[in-house]
């Protein structure tokens, strides 16, 4: 059991060094190599968040449908913690435990382990990049703390988590951006679409001028293009475009790239589109409006 537990020390590292991210290895690593003797009920009063949880809004519907699920069937995964000074921070999990407090449970499953707080700061990124619906500066903080807690290029880290690399640059660019713009985005009062081309733009009385004729003047991401001068964003569009070898699809790639956030290729009559896990399938689903 020690060399397990001492396997699980460095699983972290193995999970990141060559192959695509994936949080459900993580979790399924931890409770394969766990002993059910060692998995505890705690008290849902001794659990706190996660400080790096780059969540801090959970959708209350969905907590809703996990709560009567749980009220239903128990919680059947055990909550991953981190033994802390006076009580347990939770490294996965964190709705399973809301959901649980609303369904009027007392204490829920848990497997106590050890993670330096860079750990469990990864851990909390991924578990929200691949199951949750960030708004868009939350996953763009997430991309900029990835890449700089595990030193990654941002091509790297988008092989890592099956993203485009224009999509996790385009996210990280959004962070230049003037803090009432972020705020904007944030609320979904700006699109993606609008707040690309607003990053590109060093002026930032430029930036919010426009942002706010985004919001009280109902402009389109064209008109948008156009106040913005934006030959300098056409360019960069047609250099990424041509950087590969030439198809005669590679635009439409480059379009359904920035729409999915994933890798995109049209070869042979197919079209090809990359996904992590089931989680980051039923997103893609969800933006091309596909319902089960």
């Amino acid at each position: 059991m020690d060399n397990k537990r001492r396997a699980l020390g460095r699983g972290l590292e193995e999970l990141f060094s060559n192959e695509p991210i994936d949080f459900e290895k993580i979790e399924e690593k931890i409770i394969e190599v766990t002993p059910k003797e060692e998995i505890v009920y705690i008290n849902l009063d001794s659990l706190r968040s996660n400080p790096y949880q780059p969540r801090k809004v959970f959708d209350e519907e969905k907590l809703q449908e996990l709560a009567a699920s749980i009220k239903e069937y128990g919680v059947f995964q055990p909550v991953i913690v981190k033994k802390s000074i006076k009580d347990y921070e939770i490294i996965a999990g964190e709705r399973r435990v809301k959901a649980s407090r609303i369904a009027g449970l007392l204490t829920v499953p848990c497997i106590v382990r050890e993670f330096t707080d860079e750990e469990m700061m990864q851990i909390a990124l991924i578990e929200n990049l691949q199951r949750e619906n960030l708004n868009a500066i939350e996953e763009a903080n997430a991309y900029k703390k990835l890449i700089d807690t595990l030193g990654l290029t941002q091509e790297l880290l988008a092989e890592r988590l099956g993203k485009s690399r224009s999509h996790v640059t385009n996210m990280v660019g959004l962070l230049s951006l003037p803090t009432e713009v972020k705020n904007l985005i944030a609320e979904n009062q700006i699109s993606m679409s609008h707040a690309r081309i607003l990053s590109k733009i060093e002026s930032t009385d430029k930036v919010i001028s426009l942002a706010n004729k985004i919001i009280n003047e109902n402009i389109s991401v064209r008109q948008l293009e156009e106040m913005a001068g934006d030959t300098e964003i056409v360019k960069k569009h047609a250099q990424r475009i041509t950087s590969r070898e030439p198809s005669e699809y590679s635009y439409m790639e480059n379009m359904m790239c920035e729409k999915l956030g994933t890798k995109v290729r049209i070869k042979n009559k197919k079209l090809e589109i990359t996904f992590t896990n089931v989680n980051d399938l039923n997103r893609l689903l969800e933006i091309m409006n596909i319902s089960e």
